[in-house]
């Protein structure tokens, strides 16, 4: 072997033994990774378009009254109280008003509500009064929205709740017993106040249960039905409740 040979074997195993120890061990450390820090999305909560049923259970209480959107340019009147007393579409009303309460129709409560004033709602006649438009009262057997209703009369506590929840039941006892009507007159049972209608104007009814004797008849109850007219039929002004208070 010449001596140029031996030279280039020898450079050849000078370079072989530099890229070895120039490669990675295995099991030997790695280099600290660079993170980049991102946002969690999760925590932001989705943007989503609000639906009717969100409208009800997310705004402030009371609800605004509406303003003419059911019908077109619609004029709100007051019929005479002798042809109110003997109108078939009012008694057509009340029958419609406790199918809805039974059957938790909220459609068919929407088309009985005032389409110039909405339906004012009273759980207690000193308590909180709300007004629902129709739009509103299309969701009310649904909403778990809750209202500070006024204190209870014999306990005196705050009364919350949905209008699922403390209304229907309330219709209810009324409208699944032996109920009177009573065109414009307040009636009640024995009473330790003045049973009076708040609403100068409106023509109503009673839906007066009268009690049971087993009880002294102190479980009288009364729901009145508020009603004003528009495009000529009647419409659910304001509904409020009377019972015994001791």
């Amino acid at each position: 072997m010449n001596k140029y040979a031996l030279i280039m074997i020898t450079f050849g195993l000078i370079s072989a033994i530099a890229t070895a120890c120039s490669l990675p061990v295995y099991g030997s450390p790695l280099a600290t990774p660079t993170v980049l820090l991102l946002p969690t999305l999760t925590s932001v909560p989705p943007t989503a378009a609000p639906t009717a049923q969100a409208a009800i259970t997310n705004t402030p209480n009371p609800f605004p009254p509406l303003s003419g959107t059911t019908a077109p340019n619609p004029q709100a009147t007051q019929s005479a109280p002798s042809s109110f007393c003997t109108d078939g579409k009012v008694s057509a009303l009340i029958n419609n008003f406790k199918t809805a309460v039974q059957t938790s129709n909220g459609s068919l409560l929407a088309s009985l509500v005032s389409p110039v004033h909405g339906m004012e709602a009273r759980l207690y006649r000193y308590g909180r009064k709300v007004t629902y438009d129709s739009e509103h009262a299309k969701f009310l057997f649904d909403s778990t929205f809750e209202v500070n209703w006024g204190n209870a009369p014999a306990s005196g506590l705050a009364t919350k709740g949905s209008f699922h929840e403390l209304f229907v039941p309330a219709l209810k006892d009324v409208f699944n017993k032996n109920y009177t009507l009573t065109c414009n007159q307040i009636k009640v049972g024995g009473t330790t106040y003045q049973a009076t209608w708040p609403y100068t104007g409106i023509n109503y009814y009673s839906v007066f249960y009268p009690g049971s004797t087993g009880n002294g008849s102190l479980d009288w109850h009364t729901w009145i039905l508020g009603m004003d007219s528009s495009n000529g039929n009647p419409h659910l002004y304001a509904i409020m409740q009377f019972l015994w208070e001791p």
